[in-house]
């Protein structure tokens, strides 16, 4: 690949965990999107850049970035249909949706994410219990492939491509169009009421007997190593509110960006500093914080927004993100199992926070009727060997790890977890023997 047709950059996955060179080109014409493609051996699509692991690029290998696609291409408000480009934000699609009293519920966590990465990793958001994941939004896709051409895809037509691009991580060509099926939103702002929770498996239930009445459940909880508050912390309920229907709004204005990138050298957290913030939090919501309150549209929707100092504060190590599925039958035992490693090992776990997820678990997708699980935890050997312990957990109750999150899942422990594996495998080659399109977490993963 010369040096000439493509610039050479230095990438690294969202989490710091992986970096390297990779070449990049930014088209911004269709026909510049052919060009471009045509003398790699190898390449992926690139969209915002915030994926956790490295899904879209890979040592000596094109990253074609989609910034430049970032158009509206058709409305229609009375279907409730938008058509846009692949390089649009969350944040550009929603400022231009919501003023229509319209929007798509699967919203991820942060902003900036493109809707072309939001298609490839299959997002679901706070949402995943009542609407699960974009899968259920999008109607069709326009893909382009170096060797197959520009092809549509939809559940009529090259149905089975169609199934490998959503939640495929890029491996069947460039999305460059993505038509997507809006709903109804009541307002602009939520209704937000707290609710204390003395464990775990207490807002498991809670969240599984509750996500269909709300518009958004979720819970946070404090995981403190050998104490007798192991697990407890809130669980939100956010319903949006008709007070703000009619008011006008401009997200754009409102989101910056705000990395602070050398704010820390050095991570700031370990197990003091970890089990003061957290006391400080539970304590903040237990004594101070309203228990039913109105909320802004932003807060809700993206927490880091404004707090970005939270993924720079792990230093130049960064972080590991897990986040995985279980099923409610086997909840209970499997976190009797975690919190056993959890005492053992003592990791440093600076974010832990459950949803609900429901849909079809298929090829790679992160869906199921099942909880979801996170967790942040500082990047060193003693957390890195508590993760490798839970590879266990996962494998013994048929956990369903996040491939976009969780950035060193080993080949053997994905084979295990996801057990139609191989049938993706058998059906991205046969419609693309050559594998063209490639990543670090491709060839991790050996997809």
């Amino acid at each position: 690949m010369s040096e000439v047709l493509y610039e050479k950059h230095k990438l690294s996955s969202f989490d710091k965990s992986y970096s390297t060179e990779a070449f990049i080109k930014n088209p911004d014409k269709y026909r510049q999107l052919e060009s471009d493609t045509s003398e790699a051996e190898n390449l992926i699509s690139r969209g915002g850049g915030y994926s956790y692991v490295a899904a879209s690029f890979k040592k000596e290998t094109l990253s074609i970035v989609m910034k430049n696609f970032n158009r509206i291409l058709h409305f229609d408000k009375k279907k409730k249909i938008i058509k846009v480009e692949s390089g649009i934000t969350i944040i550009e699609l929603l400022n231009f949706t919501l003023k229509f009293g319209l929007w798509i519920p699967q919203i991820p966590g942060y902003p900036y994410i493109s809707i072309g990465g939001a298609v490839a990793s299959n997002v679901h958001g706070k949402s995943g219990g009542q609407y699960g994941t974009i899968r259920n939004a999008i109607k069709d896709i326009l893909i382009f492939h170096k060797n197959h051409g520009w092809i549509n895809l939809s559940n009529a037509e090259n149905k089975k491509v169609f199934d490998l691009t959503i939640g495929g991580y890029g491996l069947t060509g460039t999305i460059v169009n993505v038509t997507l099926q809006l709903i109804d939103i009541e307002g602009f702002k939520f209704q937000t009421s707290i609710k204390k929770t003395n464990s775990i498996i207490e807002a498991v239930n809670y969240i599984k007997d509750n996500k269909e009445k709300n518009d958004l459940i979720y819970s946070w909880h404090r995981i403190v190593p050998n104490s007798k508050n192991f697990g407890d912390g809130f669980i939100y309920c956010n319903k949006t509110s008709l007070e703000s229907k009619n008011k006008s709004l401009d997200l754009i204005k409102s989101c910056k960006p705000k990395f602070l990138s050398n704010l820390f050298y050095f991570c700031i957290w370990n197990n003091f500093s970890t089990k003061t913030f957290n006391n400080f939090f539970f304590n903040y919501h237990y004594y101070l914080k309203k228990k039913i309150y109105k909320d802004d549209f932003n807060n809700v929707m993206f927490p880091f927004l404004g707090k970005e100092f939270y993924f720079s504060s792990f230093g130049k190590k960064g972080f590991f993100e897990s986040q995985f599925l279980v099923a409610y039958e086997k909840v209970e035992s499997f976190l009797n199992d975690f919190r056993k490693l959890v005492n053992s090992h003592k990791p440093v776990i600076t974010l832990f926070s459950l949803k609900g997820m429901c849909g079809e678990h298929k090829y790679l997708r992160f869906e199921g009727n099942m909880i979801c699980l996170t967790f942040d935890v500082v990047n060193n050997q003693k957390n890195l060997n508590f993760i490798n312990e839970l590879d266990k957990l996962y494998i013994r109750y048929d956990v369903v790890p996040s491939l976009i999150k969780d950035s060193r899942l080993k080949k053997e422990v994905f084979d295990k977890c996801y057990k139609f594996a191989n049938e993706f495998r058998k059906d991205l080659r046969n419609f693309d023997n050559k594998r063209s399109y490639r990543s670090e977490l491709s060839d991790r993963l050996d997809l």
